[in-house]
Order: structure tokens, then C-alpha cells, then sequence
């Protein structure tokens, strides 16, 4: 079992730029897409985030369904969060509203009594983790899970634009960071956290933060490099054969990190710190193809198992 945590929204994605735009409204949120991409993977996904009973989100609660997620927190009367998504050369910026909203209704107690039996894998990130009491909720419960030998995997993507208190964001992801077992960031995410320094840099002061045994950058068009015991492999991107958009992409990419560790029986730091540089090369490979078949198609669109 690889239970997710983390927002649910709904994304209007620009689809038309001249005159006055065009928007699709696309279900979305880094952790929400991770659950699709796992499901789609052979994986048994439960989702940890309540989702409204708004018209929006019967949306995402259906997509979620469709792929086989179990909802473990339910629904929530409160609203759907959004995200407004404008395309420019096919690159997103993103506006979010999410304040009181359905994804942002847990603490502690309600995390710790909907954990599924038999736990493996339980994964965090993106917006759910920058602010609000709903943060800390999500670290203790990471920081917690850790603690019982769940493997723990997180991934910032770092919202800056939403991030107001910068020293409590880094002190709650240096939290984080210190209980995570798989780590995945995008180099933009690595160079807002550690802005005083250069990529190498930036990667060495990150590793020394945390005690994942499996690191991984991103670096969008120019592939990714990925750590584990003492290995270090850095691979080229995939090529897109016809690029619509690059929303989900790093969600593709972490899910299909998590769905291959599953199945390969390498959780753990113990497992992860063993894989040989042949294991995380194929690892980082099949990431990024799965990464570059979702950049083919309009919003997140994870592939399947099948495609890969």
C-alpha cells in the first residue's frame, strides 16, 4: 500500500492564447497527480486528502476512483481549491486560491486514524507542506510514519510565489528532509532553497540535510542525476516526439520512481543505499520516459504501466 498526502484542486489550464484566453478545467495538485500515476502503474494507492462535495470536486473524487484510488479521508463540504494555469511556449505559471478549502481540513488525529493497514510507502509534498497548520500536520505525520519504518518519500515542489514566511517553510522541509527515505526535486526547487549557491552546491549542502538513500534532481530539458548509496548517475531527458505541455511531469516522474521501487522490493533506506548503478539508471530512465509520454498530452495525463 502507497498512501499519498497532499492537495487536491482543479486546474484551468490555458488551451488558447489569442484574444481572450480559453481555459480547460483539469483535475490537479502535485500530490493528486502522483496517486493517478501510481494507480496507473499496477500500484495500490490510497489518497489521505479530503476532496469536496462541490460539483469540482466530484470531479477529482470520480478521476480518483476511475484509476482505482481508495479515498481514505473522504469528503469535505468545504470548496475545491483552484489553480490558475497560463501556458507560455508551453511552459506553466500557476495563480492558486486554496484558502479554506476541502484539501486543507486535517490534523494529526485524523491522519493517524485513517493510516491503512499494512502501510508501505507513504508519500508528501507540494503545496500541502508550505503552509499552515495543516503543514505541520503532514510533516508530523511524515516525521511519524518514518519513526515506524513506513518508507517515507517526499517531494518539495516549491510553490514560491505562495510561500510567505521563507524561514518557517525551510524549517518545516528541514523536518522533512531529516525523515525522508526517497527525495525528488526539480533544480529550480533546489536553487530557491539553497539560493547562495550553484547546482553542485546547492546538491551537496541538500544531501547533507537529509538522510534519504534515494536522491533525486530533476533538471527538465536536460535530463536528471540521482543518487543512491554511493552511486551517482546522471541521465538525458527523454524526447518529447510532440510537446503540448509540461504540467505533471515531475509528479509522472516521482510516481514512476515509487511504482518501481515497489515493485522491485527495494523500500527502505537499506534496499535503496544496496541498488547497484545499473538499478538507478534504469530507475532514472523509465522516469523519464513515463515523464515525457505525459508532456504529449494536455494537463497531467499519467501513462500507464502498460505504455512503459
Amino acid at each position: 500500500m502507497i498512501a499519498v498526502g497532499g492537495e487536491n484542486l482543479i486546474d484551468f489550464v490555458q488551451t488558447a492564447g489569442e484574444g481572450l484566453p480559453s481555459y480547460t478545467a483539469n483535475p490537479g495538485g502535485s500530490p493528486y497527480n502522483c496517486a493517478i500515476a501510481l494507480a496507473r502503474q499496477g500500484a495500490e494507492v490510497g489518497y489521505m486528502t479530503p476532496v469536496s462535495t462541490d460539483a469540482l470536486g466530484g470531479l477529482l473524487a470520480g478521476r480518483l476512483e476511475a484509476d482505482g484510488v481508495a479515498l481514505l479521508a473522504g469528503r469535505s463540504e468545504k470548496p475545491t481549491s483552484l489553480a490558475v494555469v497560463s501556458l507560455e511556449d508551453g511552459i506553466p505559471t500557476y495563480a492558486f486560491h486554496r484558502s479554506g478549502t476541502a484539501e486543507r481540513q486535517v490534523d494529526l488525529a485524523l491522519l493517524e486514524a485513517m493510516t491503512p493497514d499494512g502501510l508501505d510507502v507513504f508519500h508528501v509534498g507540494g503545496l500541502a507542506v508550505a503552509d499552515g497548520a495543516d503543514a505541520d500536520a503532514w510533516q508530523a505525520y511524515f516525521s511519524a510514519c518514518a519513526a515506524r519504518g513506513v518508507c517515507t518519500s517526499l517531494d518539495p515542489n516549491v510553490r514560491a510565489s505562495l510561500i510567505a514566511d521563507r524561514a518557517g517553510y525551510m524549517a518545516r522541509m528541514e523536518r522533512l528532509l531529516a525523515s525522508a527515505h526517497v527525495l525528488k526535486l526539480s533544480d529550480e526547487d533546489l536553487l530557491w532553497m539553497y539560493p547562495e549557491a550553484d547546482l553542485d552546491a546547492a546538491i551537496d549542502v541538500l544531501r547533507g540535510k537529509t538522510g534519504a538513500a534515494l536522491v533525486v534532481v530533476t533538471l527538465g530539458p536536460d535530463g536528471a542525476i540521482g543518487f543512491a548509496g554511493s552511486h551517482r548517475v546522471a541521465i538525458p531527458a527523454a524526447p518529447v516526439e510532440s510537446l503540448i505541455d509540461t504540467v505533471g511531469a515531475g509528479d509522472t516522474f516521482m510516481a514512476t520512481l515509487l511504482a518501481q521501487i515497489s515493485r522491485e522490493g527495494m523500500l527502505g533506506s537499506d534496499a535503496l543505499g544496496a541498488m547497484s548503478t545499473d538499478d538507478l539508471e534504469r530507475l532514472l530512465k523509465t522516469a523519464s520516459q513515463a515523464a515525457a509520454i505525459n508532456c504529449t498530452r494536455s494537463g497531467c495525463n499519467p501513462p500507464f504501466l502498460s505504455e512503459l
